[in-house]
C-alpha cells in the first residue's frame, strides 16, 4: 500500500484521502447550517455536503467488509454483525439528537437505515452494485413523486415508512445510488490509480450529465434536496469525484504532493476520523445556541461567528484529539461495543 494509508502509534490504519472527503463534508455540513444566508439561495454546500457523507458511507461498508478482498462466506458473519451494531448505535444517536430542537435535519438515522439496507447486497459482484445503482437512481424519485401527501388516513408506522424512505430529507431509496457508488469504489481497491482514474472521470461524467440534463431540459431540476434522477447524478457524481482526487492526492500523487496535502488537510482529516463525534458535538452546540437565541437573543444563529467557532473548534480540536488520544469517544465506544476495536 501506498501513502493513503496511514498506520498511527495507537495501531489502527486510515485510508487519509477518506478521512479529508469525510472532514470537508462535516465542514459543508457546518457551512449548511449555519452560515447566513438572507437571500435563500442555494449554496454549493446545500445538499452536496450530506451526499458525500452518504457516498462515504458505501465506502465504510466495503472497507469494512474488506475492500477489493471481500470477506470469505465463511467468515461474514462477523461482519454483518459489526455492522447492524454500528448502525443500531447511530440510528438511536440520531433519533436522540433529533429530539434536541437544533433545527437541523439529521442525518444519522437516514444513515444507519442505510447501512442495514445495504447489507444483503453488501458482497455482490460490482456489475450487479451497478445495475441497482442505475435502478435506484431512476426508479426511487419517480415513485417518490408518485407518493400522495395525504397520510392523515394511515397508520404512523407507515408515515415514518415513507418519511424515512421516500420523502424525508435524506430518503433512504433515493440515496441508495450514492452508497452503492461508494460501495464499488472500495471493491475496486481505492489504492489504485486505476480506480482512482475511473472514479474522477465516471463521477465528473455523471455531474456533468445530471446537471447538464437540469440546464438544458424543461422541468428537470437537480436542486439541493430535491430527489430527482438528476441530482443523483449530478451530486452523486460530484461526491465520486471528490473521493477519487483526495485518494488520488494521497496515494499516487507525487510524494512532494503527497506530503503537502497530507500536512495542510491534517485537521480536516482528524475531524474525518472522528466524524460521529464531531457531528454530534456540532448538534449539541447548535441546541444550545437555538435555546440561548429564543430566550435571550444573543447568539446569531445562523450567524458568521458562530460558523467560524464550529469550523475552526472542530478542526483544531480533532487534529489535538486525534494526535494525543486516537480515536474520537463516540468512534471508540461503537468500536468497542461492535467487537472492531
Amino acid at each position: 500500500m501506498s501513502g493513503d494509508v496511514d498506520p498511527d502509534r495507537f495501531g489502527s490504519s486510515r485510508i487519509v484521502g477518506v478521512d479529508i472527503a469525510r472532514g470537508l463534508a462535516i465542514i459543508g455540513m457546518f457551512v449548511a447550517h449555519t452560515m447566513p444566508n438572507p437571500g435563500d439561495r442555494e449554496l454549493l454546500v446545500d445538499g452536496r455536503s450530506s451526499i458525500l457523507f452518504a457516498t462515504l458511507a458505501g465506502v465504510s461498508l466495503g472497507i469494512l467488509s474488506g475492500q477489493d478482498s471481500p470477506k470469505p462466506r465463511g467468515s461474514r458473519s462477523g461482519v454483518y454483525r459489526r455492522i447492524v451494531i454500528r448502525a443500531l448505535a447511530i440510528l438511536l444517536l440520531g433519533v436522540v439528537l433529533t429530539s434536541l430542537g437544533s433545527e437541523i435535519a439529521i442525518i444519522l438515522d437516514y444513515y444507519a437505515i442505510m447501512f442495514l439496507v445495504a447489507l444483503p447486497v453488501l458482497f455482490l459482484p460490482r456489475i450487479w452494485l451497478g445495475v441497482l445503482l442505475v435502478i435506484f437512481a431512476f426508479a426511487a424519485p419517480f415513485l417518490a413523486s408518485i407518493v400522495t401527501d395525504d397520510v392523515s388516513r394511515s397508520p404512523s408506522i407507515a408515515e415514518i415508512l415513507r418519511e424515512y424512505f421516500l420523502t424525508g430529507f435524506y430518503p433512504v431509496l433515493i440515496w441508495l445510488p450514492f452508497v452503492f457508488a461508494g460501495l464499488i469504489a472500495a471493491r475496486s481497491g481505492l489504492a489504485r490509480p486505476r480506480t482512482q482514474a475511473i472514479m474522477i472521470g465516471c463521477g465528473s461524467g455523471a455531474a456533468l450529465a445530471g446537471y447538464g440534463a437540469a440546464a438544458v431540459l424543461p422541468g428537470v431540476t437537480a436542486a439541493a434536496h430535491s430527489g430527482t434522477t438528476a441530482e443523483v447524478f449530478g451530486s452523486g457524481g460530484v461526491a465520486l469525484a471528490i473521493i477519487g482526487i483526495l485518494v488520488a492526492a494521497t496515494t499516487t500523487a507525487p510524494a512532494a504532493v503527497r506530503r503537502v496535502v497530507r500536512t495542510v488537510l491534517a485537521p480536516v482529516g482528524a475531524a474525518g476520523a472522528m466524524a460521529l463525534t464531531v457531528y454530534t458535538v456540532q448538534i449539541l452546540i447548535l441546541a444550545i445556541a437555538v435555546q440561548v437565541r429564543n430566550s435571550s437573543g444573543l447568539v446569531d444563529y445562523p450567524g458568521w461567528p458562530l460558523l467560524g467557532g464550529l469550523v475552526i473548534g472542530s478542526l483544531v480540536g480533532s487534529w489535538l484529539w486525534q494526535r494525543y488520544l486516537g480515536k474520537g469517544p463516540l468512534e471508540r465506544a461503537i468500536a468497542l461495543a461492535s467487537g472492531s476495536g
